[in-house]
């Protein structure tokens, strides 16, 4: 049975593909994207020349409660550090490269449309 998605769903799923396509634009190219185990998921996994980029994508409708990137607490950031260890550890080929975590920030701008704020090295490892 498949899980139909919600509109909050949808509207994340939007602004990931909107954030993809920025990364390619600005020359990342894609390893993989949703990737998931035990620990968690990581929305876009890139590759910028050398260094792997392990991209989290956050939307928020608004910033009543705090911006996107005030939602990535430190139990956010270590979960994120585990699957990467797990995704190196299950395609060493990666490990020759530099590694780094991004963040992008979507907010909505106009119907499927979205104002990116992209945070290159968000956090140290």
């Amino acid at each position: 049975m498949r899980r139909r998605l919600t509109k909050h769903l949808k509207i994340g799923k939007a602004a990931e593909q909107h954030a993809l396509n920025h990364l390619k634009k600005s020359g990342l190219s894609i390893i993989t994207q949703n990737w998931s185990c035990r620990f968690g998921e990581i929305d876009l996994i890139m590759l910028e020349q050398e260094t792997v980029v392990f991209v989290e994508v956050r939307y928020r409708k608004n910033t009543h409660f705090g911006g996107a990137l005030d939602s990535i607490n430190q139990a956010k950031r270590d979960k994120l550090v585990r699957t990467a260890e797990v995704f190196l550890n299950e395609y060493p080929q990666w490990l020759e490269h530099s590694c780094r975590f991004d963040v992008i920030t979507a907010q909505p701008c106009t119907a499927q449309v979205f104002n990116l704020d992209w945070i290159q090295d968000a956090f140290e490892t």
